[in-house]
């Protein structure tokens, strides 16, 4: 018997704001040469730095359920390979990015194997325990400015196209669009098949036969990788390194972003970064109490979407598409 034809859903919602907000920022360096201005490059820049970090939060927590308080100590040490090779006359951004990620890949692995083997409130606990042991440990290398932060008196050199604002703000852009295909990849390759799985009920992967824990601790070593490569373009963009960056704030605010965005989705964490960092920015020029409305903001946003954002428009646009499935069947059955 000749199964109906089903035509899908003509607009693709998801694809069209996909696309905008990348065309967006794919304009901006556009934009910042017409005008002659390079705020835009650094404004948006720190929101694509953030959003780079979202990302890499994101691969444990919403593919993982590993929620961490402690991802801000990658940042920092990637922002500090910049700034304490710097102060030993070290310009080689080369070298600055390898050792921003092979710093994080040492500490990662040490505090996986630790963090890894709790579970729920006792690994978020722990992960800030960590972080903060990091900070007050920056803030005691008065050498290297302690509390007051560094001043970076060169950023990374990578040949003549170093000191452009847009050749740093395109790298960034470039590093984004990489993690967010690496992203996709991953999690639908057989590593994250199981990664995922381990979210869902851990014991039973493993009476599979299958060992969890270096699934999860390789995850673990990538995320935050990829918060250490933020941390690095954080120090060229801003030209300054402090212990700030290390905060639980940090940490928290990441965790906000990808909650907002969409745990669990590939795109949603860019979402939610651009979302809070808008809206926060926006705020702060309306009032100086800022903070008391954001709060109940991002509570009735993630209320109202528990999926957030970004999974949030998955799902109406998969429910649109369902209705024209059916609708579509329902005609061709009575014909």
């Amino acid at each position: 018997m000749m199964q109906p034809r089903v035509q899908p859903t003509k607009l693709n919602l998801r694809a069209l704001v996909f696309w905008i907000v990348i065309g967006f920022f794919c304009l901006v360096p556009v934009y910042a040469l017409w005008m002659g201005e390079t705020y835009p490059l650094t404004y948006f820049g720190r929101i694509l730095i953030f959003a780079l970090c979202a990302l890499g939060l994101n691969l444990i927590l919403g593919f993982g359920g590993l929620a961490s308080l402690g991802h801000a100590m990658y940042i920092g040490l990637g922002a500090y390979s910049v700034g304490i090779l710097t102060e030993f006359q070290v310009f080689s951004g080369w070298l600055h990015l390898l050792t921003a990620v092979v710093s994080s890949s040492l500490v990662a692995l040490i505090v996986g194997l630790i963090v890894l083997r709790t579970h729920g409130m006792a690994f978020i606990m722990i992960t800030l325990a960590f972080a903060q042991l990091f900070f007050y440990i920056f803030v005691s290398l008065r050498n290297f400015g302690g509390d007051d932060g560094l001043s970076l008196s060169r950023v990374s050199e990578f040949g003549s196209l170093t000191a452009q604002p847009w050749a740093v703000y395109g790298s960034i852009l470039l590093c984004v669009l990489f993690v967010l295909w690496l992203t996709s990849r991953l999690v639908q390759s057989r590593f994250g098949l199981v990664f995922r799985a381990t979210r869902e009920h851990q014991s039973r992967v493993e009476s599979l036969g299958i060992s969890t824990k270096p699934y999860r601790l390789v995850a673990y070593v990538i995320s935050a990788q990829i918060c250490a490569v933020g941390g690095f373009f954080m120090a060229n963009l801003n030209g300054f390194v402090s212990p700030a960056l290390m905060s639980w704030m940090v940490s928290a605010e990441l965790l906000v972003m990808v909650l907002l965005g969409g745990a669990a989705t590939v795109f949603g964490p860019l979402v939610g970064a651009v979302t809070l960092l808008l809206v926060e920015d926006g705020l702060k020029l309306l009032t100086p109490h800022w903070p008391l409305i954001i709060g109940p903001l991002i509570v009735l946003m993630v209320l109202g979407s528990r999926q957030g954002l970004w999974g949030g428009l998955t799902n109406w646009q998969r429910r649109r598409q369902d209705a024209s499935c059916k609708k579509a069947l329902g005609k061709e059955a009575k014909s």
